[in-house]
């Protein structure tokens, strides 16, 4: 072993025994974790057993097991019983907690029990940040994405899935049954056993059948009209490619486009996002503490009344309008085709002429107007606009707020590219810390703590790369 590091003698005694804070280093992040929890007010924020019982066995403080939590995360570790090994074997675990070794049922009754608690600690991270002027751009970008929960596609019955596994089910039956008449006509033992499994094969199905009828009146008796067994709150939710659909979450994510810090995020089992962004950029303008705020958000979350609702809080959203013309697609003139003349409150069509307003309707609760003009059937571009007797245009009674968000994104044409490169890449960092089956927990509230957890971690390891260590813990302790 000559010309070769030689390592020490494992039996070789040492006179002064080294201390367990030698062997972590002073900008190590266990240290950030270990000031960001003891600089937490928790009994404030709604953690339980802060003050401890005057009986009983004496309980672990709420701070030690949030560390473990904390550290965890950080580190892509978020199963109890592998976070009650790394305390007994890791180092940085061992100095953290002081060489605490609490079992693996009290580790995860920490994470049930203290939801609330654990999510409030997520937005003290998100207030130091702003203390810390990290915010200061006030631009966010919202998306979401849809995580998988812990229930398979199997497990999730809706009206149109259990009417085809009744199908299949009774397709098998007749199949078998054939089988059955086939394996009576024959002799002999071998042809005797195949009958006598054929028809145990006939019970189990006849059985699935009953099993999946009594389903049934669950899933219509359901408000969505959809059960989940494993865990109930879970949804059905499609996905992008053909017949990849999961049933999952749908998490959502605000992000700042400066440093890329998830400022808010919201776990919710609705499957799209139309209905999410005001409710999402209202948290992410109170989180990052500034007047107004730029809001970036694809065509999913395209919704009127929405983009309407961020104006009286001071959100100016960039949203794109999706393409849903079935005219344009047919070839023909689509309604961004026709020019409307606030002045004049009508609109201009390809060919030149006025359509004026005619009535006004109600539908869905937005109140809408009809224009339309009486010179189409004179028109030489008809065949290009109607196949109708005459072209008619609805218009929202609050289109003007749309008018002036494709105006705002006319005038920006980079910010569709900088919402895809700020919002999209945590994403894909926390699905690869989380693993093939992302969520661990069940119920809506459970994951929103563990989503909280994630997010904290993810939060914590960019302010780390964006100060450094030490500056963070001295802006903690300040």
């Amino acid at each position: 072993m000559a010309r070769f590091v030689q390592s020490e003698d494992r039996k070789q005694g040492v006179l002064l025994p080294e201390y367990l804070d030698d062997y972590v280093a002073e900008d190590n992040p266990v240290r950030v974790i270990d000031v960001f929890v003891d600089e937490l007010e928790l009994g404030a924020l709604g953690f339980d057993g802060v003050v401890p019982e005057a009986t009983g066995r004496p309980a672990y403080h709420p701070s030690a097991l949030l560390k473990i939590y904390v550290y965890g995360y950080v580190n892509q570790v978020s199963s109890s019983r592998r976070l009650e090994r790394e305390t007994r074997r890791n180092v940085e675990m061992m100095w953290l907690t002081g060489r605490l070794t609490p079992d693996f049922k009290t580790i995860a009754d920490f994470r049930k029990d203290n939801g609330p608690g654990i999510r409030a600690a997520c937005r003290q991270f998100i207030a130091l940040c702003r203390r810390l002027d990290l915010f200061s751009h006030a631009v966010a970008a919202i998306d979401g994405s849809k995580f998988k929960a812990v229930n398979t596609r199997d497990k999730n019955f809706t009206r149109a899935s259990i009417q085809r596994r009744m199908e299949q089910v009774e397709a098998s039956i007749e199949r078998y049954m054939s089988a059955l008449e086939t394996a009576d006509r024959q002799e002999g033992e071998l042809a005797q056993t195949k009958s006598v499994r054929l028809k145990d094969k006939i019970v189990s199905l006849k059985k699935q059948m009953q099993a999946f009828k009594a389903l049934e009146a669950q899933v219509h008796a359901a408000p969505d009209q959809q059960i989940s067994l494993t865990d109930p709150d879970a949804r059905a939710m499609a996905t992008n490619g053909k017949g990849t659909g999961m049933v999952g979450y749908n998490v959502q994510t605000a992000v700042d486009t400066e440093h890329h810090l998830i400022v808010a995020h919201e776990v919710t089992n609705i499957g799209n996002d139309r209905g999410q962004l005001s409710g999402m950029a209202g948290q992410a303008k109170a989180a990052m503490g500034v007047e107004a705020l730029d809001v970036l958000a694809d065509r999913g979350y395209f919704k009127g009344e929405e983009v309407l609702a961020c104006e009286p809080l001071g959100v100016t959203p960039y949203v794109p309008k999706p393409l849903t013309s079935g005219a344009k697609a047919e070839g023909r003139f689509g309604k961004q085709d026709f020019v409307y003349i606030a002045e004049d409150d009508v609109y201009r069509c390809p060919a030149g002429e006025k359509l004026t307003r005619r009535f006004s309707s109600v539908e869905d609760g937005m109140t809408l107007h009809t224009y339309w003009t009486t010179r189409c059937d004179d028109c030489p571009l008809k065949l290009q606009c109607t196949t109708s007797k005459l072209r008619r245009i609805r218009r929202w009674e609050h289109e003007a707020v749309i008018d002036a968000m494709q105006d705002r994104l006319d005038r920006a044409p980079r910010a569709m590219r900088i919402r895809r490169a700020t919002v999209e890449h945590p994403f894909g960092t926390l699905k690869a810390w989380m693993g093939a089956t992302h969520f661990r927990t069940r119920t809506l509230a459970n994951v929103k703590t563990e989503m909280s957890l994630h997010v904290l971690a993810y939060n914590l390891k960019r302010v780390i790369a964006i100060l450094g260590a030490m500056p963070l813990m001295e802006a903690m302790r300040a």
